[in-house]
């Protein structure tokens, strides 16, 4: 049996740097399994990604940061800053009760979640 902070250390969420194909800096928050929860909208310069980073790990635990979608392929939802800018989007989910799911995910993640560079140099 693991000890417990090994245990814990392994059921913890990524958060992944990644450039997307347009050449801009982008996060994605993985739950324990290695699946994407929430992926953040585009960033022009690393310091503002990784200070989106710091605005979700710190209010991950609020509730009136997630506005919950729904669209005719399915519910959402959006994590927003204090003044409801979007940082990041979630996946596409059937049903309302799947989308909670995904933000209690987020909120169980995402503040101790490691960041890990995925970006090629």
């Amino acid at each position: 049996m693991l000890p417990y902070r090994e245990k814990r250390e392994q059921l913890m969420g990524k958060i992944e740097l990644f450039t997307d194909k347009k050449g801009q800096t982008r996060f994605r928050l993985k739950n324990a399994t290695g699946e994407p929860i929430l992926a953040s909208v585009p960033f022009n310069k690393t310091t503002t990604v990784f200070t989106a980073i710091e605005h979700v790990r710190a209010d991950a635990g609020l509730d009136e940061r997630y506005q919950r979608n729904k669209s005719e392929s399915g519910y959402s939802f959006t994590f927003v800053t204090a003044d409801q800018q979007p940082l990041a989007r979630s996946e596409v989910y059937t049903t309302s009760a799947a989308r909670d799911q995904g933000i209690a995910v987020v909120k169980e993640n995402a503040a101790a979640a490691e960041v890990v560079d995925k970006r090629v140099p």
